[in-house]
């Protein structure tokens, strides 16, 4: 006999019409993250032993209760119905999950590398592993959504309600693929230079 393993299942129900799915991006939209993704993948590196310098006590149990309990975003979930335009969560890397949505709705996107959001305990790290963590570290659990840029406003109105920051860091495109710049956004989309992507986000089905 083995450890115990426990698997769950939880069901639900969405008012007809209203379920926020991966394909309704459109070019134009804005392309939203909430809360603070990479925090759990720099709890996964401290464990691995990977981190130089390693974190600090307060920081450790910091990013430790974020990857070993995540807060599920059901509020701002709720509150973006009938706002944005597709949503997923990021489970296995934001870019990793951000490519189903743009496959879903056919579309491409510009993200903002200075427009990424950086929790304090992140920001204490080295720029390349900032961008690391918050662009290919998955169990974050935030929400990954897109919403049409004239509802802005409303878009920060329903993460105030829902007591969860929400960050703009992207913007949709009819050009099918993935860019990033390395600038941060101008008056109505990212700035500055194109950067290869050099990120990668976990991928179920690949050989180990």
């Amino acid at each position: 006999a083995g450890p115990l393993a426990i698997g769950i299942t939880v069901m639900g129900e969405v008012p007809a019409g209203q379920a926020l799915l991966r394909s309704g991006a459109r070019p134009g939209d804005e392309l939203w993250v909430s809360g603070w993704p990479g925090e759990a993948r720099l709890a996964l590196e401290a464990f691995r032993g990977t981190l130089t310098p390693p974190l600090s006590g307060e920081a450790f149990e910091a990013a430790r209760l974020r990857m070993e309990r995540p807060t599920p975003r059901v509020a701002l979930g709720l509150a973006l119905r009938g706002l944005a335009s597709s949503a997923i969560d990021v489970s296995d890397g934001l870019l990793g999950d951000l490519g189903h949505v743009l496959k879903r709705s056919r579309v491409g996107v510009e993200i903002a590398l200075g427009a990424l959001p950086v929790s304090p305990w992140l920001a204490t790290r080295p720029l390349a592993e900032q961008q690391d963590n918050v662009l290919a570290g998955g169990d974050d659990y935030e929400l990954l959504f897109t919403a049409p840029a004239a509802r802005h406003a409303e878009v920060l109105a329903a993460g105030q309600a829902a007591g969860v920051p929400v960050h703009r860091i992207g913007l949709l495109q009819a050009e099918v693929g993935l860019r990033v710049r390395d600038g941060g956004w101008g008056a109505e989309e990212p700035t500055g230079q194109p950067v290869a992507n050099r990120w990668t986000s976990f991928d179920h089905f690949k050989m180990a």
